[in-house]
């Protein structure tokens, strides 16, 4: 292992993984056995999109399966640069619905501020890919003040999501400079945070981070576990911290093919969280974005996932399964039919082991 003479102290910094990220098919090699073939083609995918793992992702993969669920998020594979139809760079839209730089307004009353474009992973399966990773750049005080003026305007704003990239990726300080701007505005009520930092990068998930966010409540976290595999010591106490500062914790899964297309391994994962006391918020349709096209599983599969799930596990442990609708039309359920039929007399169900019952309905007033 390339990292069998690292100290405990920097293999335990934040800084120093995120400065050690894998970038490339050599520094690659030096962890993982690779086959030339491999290696060529996780370069031709790089002239295209960008890869960075963190010597600790990396470090949970099982280097004998090739189709090890966390190789598959995070190592570069040559269906990236096979496009389908149905392919887009945005997807969601996001362009259409930024009236300003940096913020997507698409919900009446609450906002995505997209507050950098850095990841400390860059997640195979990305929606966001044509913009997020192609290079490390910062996004200035100046850049983002068009954004915090055009939320102050809006009075119906009262819920800010802050995203990226990976907003924990930036210094504490610069990040509350954020936070701190946002919190300075009286509509705006719940401040929250999209971040796969717990999961990529625990070790960032300092007592100087969350003293600071504790400043603002009410904040709420959401990150993004996909796989019982990636719950480690090190994120369960990256989590713990995080729910102890009194910080409400969610996750949103994404449906990936070869990697939790499969009820067993989902409701793992899921009672694994709820046991970590995360809640489960989303479980989404993968996105049309281009070059993920082998992650896209049927949407029947998620479907059939769900009922598997409904009754079988307790409600609080089952996520909305939703489809982000392509040209930007938003969030949309999409869940199992229980309803048989319904008339004026009655609404015929069957229940999650499909046994059937009437449930009568009130007497219209002649």
């Amino acid at each position: 292992m390339k990292w069998r003479n690292v100290s405990e102290q920097s293999w335990n910094s934040w800084k120093w993984q995120f400065s050690h990220r894998i970038t490339n098919a050599d520094m690659l090699s030096k962890v993982i056995d690779l086959s030339q073939q491999e290696k060529s083609d996780i370069t031709a995918c790089l002239e295209q999109f960008r890869m960075a793992i963190t010597p600790y992702y990396a470090s949970l993969i099982n280097q004998d399966d090739i189709n090890d669920p966390v190789r598959r998020q995070s190592i570069p594979s040559i269906e990236e640069t096979y496009y389908c139809s149905n392919d887009l760079s945005d997807p969601l839209n996001e362009e259409k619905d930024s009236p300003v730089p940096h913020i997507v307004h698409r919900y009446p009353d609450r906002v995505l501020f997209l507050v950098t474009y850095v990841c400390s992973m860059y997640c195979r399966h990305c929606t966001r890919r044509r913009a997020v990773g192609e290079e490390d750049k910062v996004i200035t005080k100046k850049e983002l003040k068009p954004a915090l003026d055009y939320i102050s305007a809006h009075t119906e704003i009262r819920d800010v999501l802050i995203s990226g990239g990976d907003p924990f990726v930036m210094s504490t300080e610069k990040l509350e400079s954020i936070i701190s701007g946002l919190r300075a505005i009286p509509h705006v009520d719940i401040i929250r945070i999209g971040t796969r930092v717990p999961v990529v990068l625990p070790m960032r998930i300092t007592t100087d981070l969350l003293d600071m966010l504790k400043k603002y409540q009410p904040i709420w976290i959401n990150t993004h576990f996909n796989h019982p595999n990636e719950i480690t010591p090190e994120s369960q106490k990256a989590c713990a911290a995080i729910v102890d500062a009194g910080i409400p914790l969610g996750n949103q899964s994404v449906l990936l093919k070869g990697v939790n297309d499969n009820a067993e391994v989902m409701k793992d994962l899921l009672l694994k969280l709820v046991h970590m006391r995360i809640r489960p918020y989303y479980l989404y349709q993968c996105d049309l974005s281009k070059g993920i096209s082998h992650f896209r599983t049927d949407v029947d599969s998620g479907i059939d996932i769900m009922h598997q799930l409904t009754g079988n596990i307790s409600g609080y442990a089952v996520p909305k399964y939703v489809i982000d609708a392509p040209h930007g039309g938003g969030k949309i359920p999409v869940s199992y039919n229980y309803m048989i039929s319904k008339d004026d007399k009655e609404v015929v169900m069957e229940n999650y082991k499909g046994d059937v019952y009437k449930y009568p309905l009130p007497k219209k007033k002649a």
